[in-house]
């Protein structure tokens, strides 16, 4: 088993810092992808990653972003469904969400 130096802890812990940083933070939003079969299928991966990656250039450790089931199973034609609860309102569900589209929400938000 290799010894780990100053240097590779210091190394650690800025990659990981970022992540820490959002564990302690409160959330202002909460935005949920629901990832059920129908959703992967009609493209609900890809509208995760948009969010990921929007939260990240906005540098918005405040804005849980969360995956879940399928909220309903008798309406797979308007998968990918996204819900976004932000605090102090309503959750609100979007249908037919892409990539665009999420970047789009989370620009509202910022």
């Amino acid at each position: 088993m290799a010894t780990l130096t100053v240097d590779d802890l210091k190394k650690i812990k800025e990659k990981t810092a970022p992540e820490m940083a959002m564990r302690q933070t409160r959330p202002t939003a909460r935005i949920t992808v629901h990832i059920g079969d129908c959703g992967l299928a009609a493209g609900a991966r890809e509208v995760m990653k948009a969010f990921m990656e929007a939260r990240e250039q906005a540098k918005r450790p405040d804005i849980y972003l969360l995956a879940a089931d399928c909220i309903d199973p008798e309406d797979c034609a308007n998968e990918p469904k996204v819900t976004i609860q932000t605090e102090g309102q309503s959750p609100a569900v979007h249908t037919n969400v892409t990539p665009e589209k999420a970047r789009e929400l989370m620009g509202s938000m910022l």
